[in-house]
């Protein structure tokens, strides 16, 4: 991706970004992925390509650090329980429910159960982006956003480690081990965590230091994308951390003399570079995304796929909301339902298949194609459908 493709896509966004903003209640995302799509029609934007690594390690720290960085911390601790079901247990039920149903539609195409369960990792991973902002807007009660936003920022990094478990069986046939997998899931979960908030601590205390705005915005980079690399290296998640570290710094903040003006500072600066990082992403995944779903031939599975997500989805947070009698009362069916749409597939769902595209061979082009063509469904038709069924299920 050259610097004048990177200045193009850039301006096309600002369009994007200026046109959306008359249309409150349709999803950007969608938009720019439509646009991205169309773009990959035109010979001059045949050469981008995003590769995983770059979504891995460019954007995604970036964007969850800005999700992190805004969500606020007394709605962690007032829904903490259901969102580390939801993110843990209930990702992982969640992936087994789509996994064998995946299993049992794709047997005239021969999908072995380990290539299912991989596609169901994949497809486990919410991303709501603007939604959130969209739920907000349409209910009274923002419990509804508050879960999604949450839930999707921790599921990113769990979900990254039950991917990388089945791809190594996928790959090398090896045998799963429940016991083991457990080990390695809490250790990369809870030393990610831990890594985030320490840095997140540091960092909101060396703030305070300079007075220079400049410095104080280039400290909230360093942490972004320090906390990420650090946890990395260590054989953590860099995603928990960059997201416990985002969520650690808005709370040290929130204690702090001057919160306004360091608040003021740092919103400036990302207020402005996560919708920069944000159309240049989902422009190039509609750019890239073309070559694996122009030779779709089992377009029916994927739907098929699509529709089990949903339904997976929704029984497992249905069930989860019994489990915490807070939530019986306040999550009805119609907000579990709500809760279910709302859980749109995009850009870890994106660096997931990009991953299984470069680390196995042809045998996985089939499952990279369907995995395509399930996340584009998700962001165009959940996307589309979020606020008219959140007014619907309303009255």
């Amino acid at each position: 991706m050259s610097t004048v493709q990177i200045l193009i896509l850039l301006t096309i966004g600002y369009v994007a970004m200026t046109i959306d903003k008359k249309q409150k209640n349709f999803p950007l995302p969608v938009f720019l992925v439509g646009i991205g799509f169309g773009l990959s029609f035109i010979p001059y934007f045949n050469s981008i390509t995003i590769s995983k690594e770059i979504i891995y390690t460019i954007f995604l720290p970036g964007l969850l650090f800005a999700s992190a960085y805004h969500y606020s911390a007394a709605s962690l601790r007032k829904h903490a329980k259901v969102i580390g079901t939801l993110s843990t247990a209930g990702l992982l039920v969640t992936a087994l429910l789509l996994g064998l149903a995946t299993y049992w539609m794709g047997a005239g195409i021969e999908i072995s159960l380990v290539g299912a369960l991989l596609i169901a990792s994949i497809l486990t991973p919410t991303d709501p982006v603007s939604v959130v902002s969209i739920l907000k807007k349409s209910l009274d009660d923002p419990s509804v956003a508050d879960i999604v936003d949450g839930e999707s920022m921790i599921n990113d990094g769990t979900s990254v480690v039950l991917f990388t478990v089945l791809l190594t069986m996928f790959t090398t046939q090896q045998e799963f081990e429940f016991w083991p997998f457990i080990g390695e899931f809490l250790s990369v979960s809870i030393g990610g965590v831990a890594t985030g908030l320490v840095a997140g601590w540091i960092v909101s205390k060396a703030i305070h230091l300079s007075t220079h705005r400049e410095n104080q915005v280039l400290l909230s980079v360093i942490i972004a994308y320090g906390a990420f690399h650090l946890a990395e290296a260590f054989g953590f998640s860099g995603v928990l951390a960059t997201v416990a570290a985002g969520i650690m710094l808005s709370a040290e903040l929130g204690r702090a003399d001057k919160e306004e003006m360091h608040r003021e500072y740092l919103n400036g600066f990302w207020e402005v570079a996560e919708p920069a990082l944000l159309s240049i992403l989902f422009l190039a995944i509609g750019i890239v995304a073309a070559d694996y779903l122009l030779p779709l031939h089992h377009g029916w599975l994927a739907i098929g796929i699509f529709i089990v997500s949903i339904i997976s989805r929704f029984i497992v947070i249905a069930g989860t909301m019994q489990l915490f009698s807070g939530y019986r009362k306040l999550m009805n069916v119609k907000k579990a339902s709500l809760l279910s749409w709302a859980g749109i597939r995009g850009t870890m769902s994106i660096f997931l298949l990009l991953s299984l595209a470069d680390a196995a061979d042809s045998s996985a082009d089939a499952l990279v194609s369907l995995g395509f063509a399930v996340v584009l469904l998700s962001l165009v038709v959940q996307s589309i459908g979020i606020y008219p069924l959140s007014k619907a299920l309303e009255k």
